[in-house]
């Protein structure tokens, strides 16, 4: 019979020695730290960012690193200039109107991630870049200071020019570019005309949304370019319904956000295991009621009875990342053209 004493000790020593790998790779784990490029309102204090900083380093025995920047546009355009030499592991809060420039730069790998299960408006679907919420862009307007708000976008254009709007810049704002989308959508070819009409009710463009919504709610225009979802944030936090979105008979434009990991990042497979948190209850739990936008995947909790008060678009516009690619700098300059003061 083989000697107890001696398979004791080797199973002593085994066991010991799983110990030991297992504490050292808890070790790296713990010595590793995520960076994650995203923008200003994800990391604010109201955003989601603290939440989901705090619930994936419960799991992944490591640190989140967050770098932000003023909005998702000013987020490409930092990579651009970063070029192989960025420090993101991963890239939160580009859109799909961005995806196919963002490729181009040649920085983002395959997600790996199985997105097949994901409710995204338009079945949006990508081997790089992972959905994590959605919204239609809108105008929301202060009741106390308009009583008929624009029912379409030629009432915003065509409308009352001392009712002012602030608006996002689209050259480094996700919602400037996608009102820039939106008016193309409506007014095709004649846009120029429209943005021409606009420019009078304009009263700032802003580098991305906070500073927009700031005036906004600060009452320094009675209308700002937000998001349909936007006045749910004022039913639930202050109490009040105040802030409404206007209902375009036109049509809205959506906004669908997503995430891609770096190709040459030294922290791959927990940028993947960052991704497939992104879908997970985990993370999704925390986009209603702190990004303000609708959850790509299931929550654990049913969204709030403030979501049901919320408009709902009769026609959804989006436009195919290619499309985008094409014409977004040949529309800016339209753009350009057409606001800037005489």
């Amino acid at each position: 019979m083989p000697n107890r004493k001696l398979l004791s000790l080797f199973a002593g020593l085994a066991l010991a020695a799983d110990a030991t790998l297992f504490a050292a790779q808890s070790a790296e784990a713990a010595d590793k730290t995520l960076t994650i490029y995203t923008y200003e309102s994800f990391t604010a204090d109201w955003g989601p960012g603290a939440k989901v900083k705090a619930a994936f380093e419960k799991t992944c025995g490591c640190t989140v690193n967050y770098v932000s920047v003023t909005d998702g546009v000013a987020l490409l355009s930092r990579l651009k200039l970063e070029g192989a030499g960025t420090k993101a592991d991963v890239v939160l809060g580009l859109d799909t109107n961005l995806v196919d420039e963002a490729k181009d730069t040649g920085l983002f790998d395959t997600s790996g991630i199985d997105t097949s299960g994901l409710k995204v408006p338009g079945d949006f679907k990508d081997d790089v870049f992972v959905p994590y919420d959605y919204g239609h862009f809108a105008v929301v307007y202060d009741t106390q200071a308009i009583k008929n708000p624009p029912k379409s976008m030629k009432d915003l254009v065509e409308g009352d020019p001392t009712q002012k709007i602030v608006i996002e810049d689209p050259r480094t704002s996700t919602p400037g570019l996608g009102l820039l989308l939106w008016v193309k959508s409506v007014y095709g070819d004649k846009a120029t005309d429209a943005w021409t009409k606009l420019k009078g009710r304009i009263l700032t463009v802003t580098p991305g949304w906070s500073e927009a919504y700031d005036l906004f709610t600060k009452g320094e225009a009675p209308m700002v370019l937000s998001y349909t979802t936007s006045p749910a944030y004022h039913m639930i936090e202050d109490k009040t319904d105040r802030y409404q979105a206007a209902a375009f008979s036109e049509g809205h434009y959506i906004q669908i956000e997503v995430a891609g990991l770096i190709k040459l990042s030294a922290n791959k497979e927990l940028a993947r295991d960052f991704l497939k948190f992104m879908v997970s209850p985990g993370f999704q739990d925390t986009i209603p009621t702190n990004n303000w936008m609708m959850p790509v995947s299931a929550t654990t909790e049913p969204l709030p009875d403030a979501f049901s008060k919320l408009v709902v678009p009769s026609k959804t516009f989006l436009m195919s990342p290619d499309v985008v690619e094409k014409n977004r700098k040949a529309w800016i300059d339209e753009w350009l053209a057409a606001t800037s003061t005489n």
